[in-house]
């Protein structure tokens, strides 16, 4: 991945579009509601973040509500079993909503229409419980994609001609995961997002339900209120994640503060690296984005 910063452009002040944050605790008592990312920011796909799981449950131990907000194409219970495994604490957090679970609804609302599903076999949980038919593309009613089918070795380029017969049938693309790409240990993976916009570029059409879309965002708010036993004045609700395109340009549109870390998939513009912060670097790069955050930090940590 290349840097977009330019060395020869004076860095900006900070304090002209995001204020750093390096650590959460100084932030913590201006809201009352945090709608946290997941992979990125809990985890890097196969590892717990250290530091990240404590400081959300220090700040729901000081009155706040926390609910988790991935774009992962499982449903919400998968996600906390995964979790698990990675040991991050259930004390971070009072819900979850996933883009697996709005996925479903859209799926459930056509019934026992035939789909055909771009993804690998640990996606198959999404269609559980539900009538829809799994086919062919000869036979589907719409596609459902959870990802490539083999993101280890696949890229995007590989899927031409499934997308060119996709399009040809004018088949309707459900995609349940809106990442374009996530970390994964120390590589960038593609995700379900990049074969839609893929399929987009060609002329197909695409539904989207996770972030940066609203709908997602109104389901994260509606949990966090449940857990809160209140309502929560959006001046008061913060977002967290490490994506420019899904996090903050999400939260943005919604009209709440987001925190965006560097160490996650923009680490390199950010310079965020082998365990070093240059908040300059960073500041240069979010100068040449069309969204920015409100907050600043590395990472997550009290």
């Amino acid at each position: 991945m290349q840097s977009q910063t330019d060395p020869t452009r004076a860095h900006p002040a900070p304090g002209e579009f995001a204020a750093l944050a390096p650590e959460f605790a100084g932030l913590s008592g201006r809201y009352d509601l945090v709608l946290c990312d997941v992979w990125g920011v809990l985890h890097d796909g196969l590892r717990g973040l250290a530091g990240a799981d404590d400081a959300l449950g220090r700040y729901r131990q000081g009155g706040g509500r926390v609910i988790l907000v991935s774009n992962a194409p499982r449903p919400g219970h998968l996600v906390t079993e995964q979790l698990d495994v990675f040991g991050i604490s259930r004390n971070a957090y009072d819900g979850i909503v996933t883009s697996g679970d709005l996925t479903r609804s859209e799926i459930r609302r056509r019934g026992s229409e035939a789909f055909f599903h771009i993804g690998p076999p640990r996606d198959l949980p999404l269609f559980e419980g539900l009538d829809a038919v799994p086919g062919d593309i000869e036979s589907a009613s719409y596609v459902v994609c959870t990802g490539l089918d083999d993101d280890e070795s696949e890229t995007v380029a590989d899927y031409a001609s499934v997308l060119r017969r996709m399009r040809e049938r004018n088949l309707p693309m459900v995609c349940a995961n809106p990442d374009l790409i996530v970390e994964r240990g120390h590589r960038l993976i593609a995700c379900a997002g990049a074969l839609a916009a893929a399929y987009e570029e060609v002329g197909g059409s695409t539904f989207t339900a996770g972030k940066p879309h609203r709908p997602i965002y109104e389901a994260a708010v509606a949990a966090g209120e449940t857990a809160a036993g209140r309502r929560v004045d959006p001046a008061r609700i913060l977002a967290i994640g490490d994506a420019i395109r899904t996090d903050v340009a999400g939260a943005r549109a919604f009209g709440i503060d987001v925190l965006l870390l560097a160490r996650g998939i923009h680490a390199v513009e950010m310079g965020c690296t082998a365990g070093h912060f240059d908040p300059p670097v960073a500041m240069d790069w979010l100068g040449i984005q069309s969204v920015r955050p409100t907050h600043l930090a590395a990472d997550l940590r009290w």
